[in-house]
């Protein structure tokens, strides 16, 4: 029953136990209990608990707190945190009890003196450089419970950490105008560190907008209604006596851009159009310019009409003017977050302020030659606007049409080089200017030119010198003059002297008598010795002479014969038949040297075509044909001597035909062929040999082989009894040769042998005169069929057979005996 009730209240009839478990009962209540023992007579007293129980859990003393940990030391104090235990033993912590060891020493000493609930506490007053451990019990109202794990032993003396910097807002950051930022973090630093907010560069003071506010883990800095000046790179530094951390943010504070810088520049005016330039705005909100609105008003009126709200350059064509009206233009600049005041023009009249340049004065003309000429003239009034071009013109001067004389620009200039001009043509030359309006008016022509060259005497001929000489003639050479004169070089004048003369002598008359820059002056005296000169003539005159250097002694030279062979006698020849043979050389000697050919120390062919010239000797056979290959001789011989060189010449050709072509190992379906290869190869490998055979009957070769290398060949799938006629043929790669022929047929059998013995020969039958004999057949035939057996006998003692006839058949009865 409850304490404070008097009914008693039955907990179970059918416990046989000496224990029960009481079920169902209120926590903190107080009961009373009774127990009475029955049996089959019936039950006895009661037995009552003497005091009231209280209904609650069993105490004990608590768990060990959990989680001691130092959270700062310095040289005279430790701070300590802890959790509370896991379990309280069934009843309230009342207080914590701290304690600590001096290393070195034994016990536990208690910290704490007061009852302490809270899980912090710092000891203070201890010594610098002594190291303690740590422990803590909590206590319920059983009593004390048993104490913590030690924390590690510890040292009293300042903790140094460098500083940590965690910050929350990234390296850029955007506002509008008028709103708030912060830009807040923590940090963390042993001892603690000093937090210094910088802007640019410059120290961030606290005032109405600007608030900075600082706690031992946290830092924060707060700008309220934001402006444009408010942009710029924040910096916040931690530090402390072991380093310093930064953290940095762009912010850019945005607006709408400030209006376009002025005055509006009317760069052209015209009657219908105007072209307005201005400067963009100082400030363009943080945001880059995306846009200029262009808006024009008629200066009375009072609607402002749109031209564009699409251009980001910063000039613009006001198109749709009427010619004498005033007009203002406005401008706005645009970013992304608004649109500016406006900058108003002042009032411009439409009409054109600028005209084409004026026309240039009469163009000089100077430096004509044949085919060219310089036109220069002066720079005229270039209408108000800067002159970008001039159209320089011709025309002949009987014609009617001018035409420009090039069609790229020609500027800053004033002269021109005009080419391609016709020799002999009159011509006339005009100039025109342009600028960016138009072209202008174009100048008074020029004189009349002709395209033609000043001509002046020739400067006098180049090394002149004697290159040659005989009994009677002497050979000169010379190069044309550098200069000349700007005429034609109609030719060459020579003249000679004697030595000790004074007079010079012409060697021609006229100059077109000598065209070339070589001569042969002739006439001379054997034994004398002559000086030459030579002078160029063109339509001006005659040049100065120029001399040969040294005087010249006339008479005959000698110079052994010199053979210089062309490529096509530097090596062995090949000629493919058909094509024509050329061989070459260059020949040198004084006197000229006699020239010869031949072929093998023979005479070259009649069909061979041999020319010789003044330098040298050519030899040339058409239509070659194998027969012309051979060594080819070149022989020149003159008083100083000879020289004879030799080349090898290979006419390429069709082989020959093969050699010796024979027949053997004749079967019935089969022979074998041999033969030689060809006595003449054609100059070339053989490559193959192309074998056919022919029933004697039939028009017809067919081929058995075209691609043997061999030089013999199994002739197969030959038909019993037929007789076959054979050839062969040798090709290389200038074609297939002339082909052998087998001399008679060739009949497709086996070889005939003698066939072979009878076999099992006996008697079966003796007369008095006559025997009869049996026999089997051999067993070969010899590749015929046996057309019968030839019967022999013999007396007993004689020496020689007699024959007695032969039978077809296996059998036979020798009579006469």
């Amino acid at each position: 029953r409850e304490s404070d009730h008097r009914a008693w209240t039955p907990v179970s009839y059918t416990v046989t136990r000496q224990n029960a478990t009481v079920q169902g009962l209120t926590e903190g209540k107080a009961y009373f209990f009774r127990i009475a023992a029955e049996n089959i007579i019936g039950m006895g007293p009661f037995t009552e608990t003497t005091k009231e129980i209280v209904i609650r859990d069993p105490i004990t003393v608590p768990d060990r707190p959990e989680d001691l940990e130092v959270k700062a030391v310095t040289k005279n104090s430790v701070t300590l945190t802890w959790n509370p235990p896991k379990y309280d033993g069934g009843s309230d912590i009342t207080m914590y009890v701290l304690e600590s060891r001096l290393i070195g020493k034994e016990k536990f000493h208690k910290v704490t003196k007061e009852k302490m609930l809270d899980r912090k506490y710092t000891i203070e007053g201890l010594k610098e450089g002594d190291t303690y451990e740590y422990r803590v019990s909590a206590c319920n109202i059983v009593g004390q419970g048993k104490p913590s794990f030690c924390t590690k032993p510890i040292t009293c003396k300042d903790e140094i950490a460098p500083p940590t910097l965690d910050l929350d807002f990234r390296d850029k950051l955007i506002v509008r105008v008028g709103e708030a930022f912060s830009l807040t973090g923590r940090y963390s630093g042993k001892p603690a560190p000093k937090v210094t907010w910088l802007k640019d560069d410059v120290v961030v003071k606290e005032d109405d907008r600007t608030k900075i506010k600082t706690t031992p883990t946290t830092l924060c800095l707060g700008v309220l209604k934001s402006v444009r000046e408010d942009s710029g790179k924040y910096c916040v530094t931690v530090e402390n006596s072991t380093g310093s951390r930064k953290g940095f943010c762009q912010v850019n504070v945005v607006d709408r851009p400030s209006p376009p810088v002025g005055p509006v520049i009317f760069d052209e005016v015209h009657k219908d159009h105007m072209v307005v330039s201005w400067k963009p705005p100082l400030d363009d909100g943080g945001s880059e310019i995306t846009n200029y609105i262009i808006e024009k008003k008629d200066a009375h009126r009072d609607l402002w009409m749109p031209v564009t709200s699409a251009t980001v350059k910063t000039t613009c064509k006001i198109p749709k003017l009427l010619e004498g009206r005033e007009y203002q233009i406005r401008i706005y600049a645009e970013n992304l977050y608004g649109i500016s005041d406006p900058l108003i023009s002042d009032e411009m009249k439409a009409k054109d302020r600028f005209r084409v340049p004026d026309a240039p004065e009469q163009p000089v003309i100077k430096d004509v030659t044949k085919d060219s000429a310089v036109v220069v003239w002066n720079k005229p009034y270039d209408g108000g606007k800067p002159i970008t071009n001039y159209i320089v013109e011709k025309k002949e001067t009987m014609a009617t049409r001018w035409v420009r004389v090039t069609k790229d620009p020609i500027f800053p200039g004033t002269q021109f080089k005009v080419p391609n001009l016709l020799e002999g043509c009159q011509y006339e030359f005009r100039v025109s200017a342009e600028n960016e309006i138009g072209v202008g008016d174009p100048s008074p022509p020029s004189k009349p030119i002709f395209a033609r060259d000043p001509i002046a005497k020739p400067s006098p001929p180049v090394n002149p010198e004697a290159v040659d000489k005989t009994k009677n003639s002497v050979d000169l050479s010379w190069q044309p003059p550098r200069h000349d004169g700007n005429g034609k070089i109609i030719g060459y004048l020579i003249e000679y002297q004697k030595v000790g003369d004074e007079d010079w002598k012409k060697a021609n008359l006229t100059a077109d008598s000598c065209p070339e820059t070589k001569y042969k002056v002739t006439g001379l005296t054997e034994g004398l010795t002559y000086k030459f000169r030579v002078k160029a003539v063109n339509a001006a005159g005659e040049s100065e002479p120029a001399h040969v250097p040294d005087p010249v002694e006339v008479k005959d030279r000698l110079e052994p014969p010199e053979l210089i062979l062309d490529a096509n006698m530097a090596r062995e020849q090949h000629v493919k038949a058909g094509d024509t043979l050329r061989l070459s050389a260059v020949i040198k000697g004084v006197p000229f040297p006699k020239v010869s050919w031949k072929k093998e120390d023979r005479e070259v062919s009649p069909k061979a075509d041999i020319e010789v010239t003044g330098v040298g000797s050519k030899l040339e056979i058409r239509n070659t044909v194998h027969e012309d290959g051979g060594i080819y001789s070149l022989t020149v011989e003159n008083p100083a001597g000879s020289k004879t060189v030799s080349v090898k010449v290979v006419v390429l050709d069709k082989p020959g035909p093969p050699r010796n072509l024979q027949v053997s190992d004749v079967r019935s379906d089969s022979c074998y062929l041999t033969w030689m290869e060809p006595e003449d190869d054609g100059g070339s490998v053989i490559t193959n040999y192309v074998v056919e055979r022919k029933d004697v009957a039939s028009a017809q070769w067919v081929a058995i082989s075209s691609s043997s290398k061999k030089r013999s060949h199994m002739a197969k799938y030959l038909m019993e009894g037929i007789q076959y006629l054979f050839r062969v043929a040798a090709e290389n790669q200038f074609g297939r040769g002339p082909y052998v022929e087998t001399l008679k047929p060739i009949k497709a059998i086996d070889p005939l042998h003698p066939p072979g013995p009878p076999k099992n020969l006996h008697h079966v039958d003796v007369d008095k005169t006559e025997v009869s004999l049996v026999w089997n057949r051999p067993d070969r035939d010899g590749g015929a069929e046996i057309t019968g057996y030839l019967v022999e006998y013999q007396e007993d003692g004689a020496d020689e057979w007699t024959k007695f006839q032969t039978v077809p058949m296996l059998d036979c009865v020798v009579t006469g005996l």
